[in-house]
């Protein structure tokens, strides 16, 4: 069964949520493809996330324009709901906003800067299968055009901004994918945007954890008074949409735990959890980064996963399910 919202068609560009809000999507939603929103009011903007790279988010905000003209000639604020860079490489195009970002976010973006990945894209072909991963990851986008710009106002906990007459509240909910993860709530709209809290129809990836907190931010959500749900990437959804997601991640923290108590390795323990009522999902090479992120957690073991032995395990993954 799909988690899309059935009124709005998962197709790539600009959708009007109704009443001064857009969502703007990419799909299939992988690596990179993620989803952007848009909130007006009395000629006022707001934008939550940019893109990948330079070319996508002028793309986007080029259609913004057209949709808004008055408003959006000129963003006033933008939100990255933490620190991936296809949330935020392209802050740049958005001259004399007011960048917003939770702390934890903004020093995550300094320690990893767009010259990182396309570093790693310029030793892909040196690096076998997972260089082979990499480029089918990142390869489509231009990180060596973008000039990092890191936010301009952080927060701890909560923050309110005003659009026109309408209410943005943004609240903290990590560390849970990364550190820095926010949520952005619309309640005159009965909108929120999720950033990556919410994969659709794609595995979650669970860089930071604990899961506890991503649990109770799906939680949260599903406490909200909202009929919209905008997810980092992936369809439009509702609440069956959130209620997904936490069900996967109840299930995936379980299973793990099951393994970890059982004395399997993490990867032993990602290959051997049953993943099949998930097969229609995107990127489930990604249980391997989740097992480990859990295995972490139930140890007690604070040291930051190795990104590249992880990477390399997706790869194993990808390759073996003939997805390389």
């Amino acid at each position: 069964m799909g988690l899309g919202l059935g009124r709005y068609q998962y197709t790539k560009g600009l959708h009007d949520l109704g009443n001064g809000a857009y969502a703007w999507l990419q799909p299939d939603g992988g690596w990179g493809w993620s989803n952007a929103g848009l909130i007006v009011d009395q000629g006022e903007s707001l934008i939550v996330d940019t893109l990948f790279d330079v070319p996508l988010t002028r793309e986007m905000l080029a259609a913004m324009r057209k949709a808004e003209p008055r408003a959006a000639a000129r963003i006033g604020t933008v939100v990255n709901t933490h620190h991936n860079g296809d949330h935020c490489n392209g802050n740049e195009c958005c001259e004399g906003a007011e960048i917003i970002a939770h702390k934890l976010a903004k020093e995550a973006m300094a320690h990893e800067p767009p010259q990182l990945l396309a570093g790693f894209l310029d030793m892909a072909p040196q690096l076998g299968d997972l260089g082979t991963f990499i480029t089918r990851c990142f390869g489509a986008f231009d990180f060596k055009g973008v000039t990092q710009t890191l936010p301009t106002t952080t927060f701890e906990t909560e923050l309110t901004r005003h659009v026109g007459s309408k209410t943005v509240k943004i609240m903290h909910v990590g560390p849970a994918h990364t550190p820095g993860d926010a949520l952005v709530h619309v309640p005159e709209d009965r909108i929120v945007f999720t950033g990556d809290i919410l994969f659709i129809e794609g595995h979650p990836i669970m860089w930071e954890g604990p899961v506890a907190n991503w649990i109770a931010a799906c939680d949260r959500i599903m406490g909200m008074n909202v009929e919209t749900v905008v997810p980092g990437h992936g369809p439009i959804t509702d609440k069956k949409g959130v209620k997904a997601v936490r069900d996967y991640l109840v299930y995936v923290r379980d299973e793990a735990r099951k393994r970890y108590d059982a004395g399997l390795s993490p990867l032993d323990a990602a290959l051997d959890i049953d993943m099949s009522d998930y097969d229609s999902w995107g990127d489930g090479e990604r249980i391997v980064v989740n097992v480990a992120t859990l295995y972490k957690e139930f140890s007690g073991d604070e040291t930051p996963n190795d990104a590249a032995s992880l990477f390399g395990q997706m790869a194993a993954i990808a390759k073996a399910k003939g997805r390389l």
